[in-house]
């Protein structure tokens, strides 16, 4: 049934995200048009030419941001819309558990997450591409992927994926955080929106609280302590890398199965409809 959940996730939130990821294409082709005209002696006196070069340089910055803001406000208001008003009568009554609901947005908007990233780092490529690079941009990702694998063998694969792994599960980590905090808020009976953002700083504090906490454990004599960093050895640099990513990602397990559990208690036992 998860299946079916993540089938219909993905076809709702395609709706809305497929014209922003259009729109941030277009707009970056056309910055790209609009930077080589400002760089261009050719039209340097062109007022008019210049002023409409800014502006669709500054339309394309808005696109960024708005393709970044319209993930999170579809995460939310997924989440909140199905399961936190009158519709959630409706879900709940669907022959599925709560565990299945969470799972099918947490990993539909985790999967955003990832795409609108993959999106802008493509856009902002594309706004600075420029055809003298290509040979020269292609020349160094050969020679990079050369060095990956004749140095780090096998790890320089298991980097790429520990690497998506772990901005995979952040990315989960922050959804989840964002429905504890709506999880508890709406188990009260009035306020909700308002205990919901409180519930959220909290969380948000309590986190900075406790990464700054582990920033000073691992330099006292945790991860960063044990001398595998800024070594020579290139062994020991290898191994400092896989630890430091299995550490992040041991972390992000954790906190995101306390959230996961908030939420789904929440949504159990105290969730108030009404």
């Amino acid at each position: 049934m998860l299946g079916k959940l993540l089938k219909h996730e993905f076809r709702a939130t395609a709706r809305t995200m497929w014209p922003f990821y259009a729109a941030l294409l277009i707009t970056s082709l056309g910055a790209n048009v609009a930077v080589r005209v400002m760089e261009s002696k050719k039209y340097s006196d062109s007022v008019l030419l210049r002023i409409f070069s800014t502006l669709v340089i500054i339309l394309f910055v808005v696109a960024l941001a708005a393709v970044g803001i319209m993930t999170l406000v579809m995460m939310v208001q997924r989440f909140q819309k199905n399961l936190l008003t009158s519709e959630g009568y409706l879900m709940f009554t669907l022959p599925v558990s709560e565990h299945s609901l969470i799972l099918s947005k947490t990993i539909t908007a985790a999967v955003w997450f990832l795409a609108t990233g993959a999106a802008q780092v493509l856009a902002m490529l594309i706004m600075s591409f420029r055809v003298s690079y290509v040979n020269k941009a292609w020349e160094d990702i050969r020679q990079l992927f050369s060095q990956i694998t004749s140095y780090y063998a096998v790890n320089g694969a298991a980097f790429i994926l520990e690497a998506l792994a772990v901005a995979f599960l952040g990315c989960a980590v922050t959804c989840l955080m964002f429905y504890a905090a709506m999880a508890l808020g709406y188990g009260f009976p009035t306020h909700k929106g308002l205990l919901s953002v409180v519930f959220f700083f909290v969380f948000l504090v309590a986190l900075q609280i406790l990464g700054t906490m582990g920033l000073f454990a691992s330099f006292d004599g945790g991860l960063l302590g044990r001398g595998y960093v800024g070594t020579n050895t290139a062994v020991e640099v290898i191994r400092s890398v896989h630890l430091a990513m299995g550490v992040a990602a041991a972390a992000e397990l954790v906190l995101g199965g306390i959230f996961y559990a908030v939420t789904a208690l929440n949504l159990k036992h105290r969730l108030n409809l009404e």
